[in-house]
């Protein structure tokens, strides 16, 4: 009797560190959601434009095309 009890010991023990770790998991914060930097625009026209930002964009195109 004696001796099952020893042989189950270190079984017991990895399921209670199992556990342990499974319900830290599940009790854990999700991780902060990582946003794209404020230059990435994915969809031309999602922001207004200045003026001075279609003068850069005419500028660029002329030099382009030159």
């Amino acid at each position: 009797m004696i001796a099952v009890a020893v042989l189950l010991l270190p079984l017991l023990g990895l399921l209670l560190y199992g556990m342990d770790r499974v319900e830290d998991r599940l009790t854990a914060r999700p991780p902060e959601p990582r946003h794209a930097s404020g230059r990435l625009r994915l969809i031309p026209g999602g922001r207004q434009h200045t003026a001075d930002h279609a003068a850069r964009r005419q500028h660029e195109q002329q030099s382009r095309a030159a």
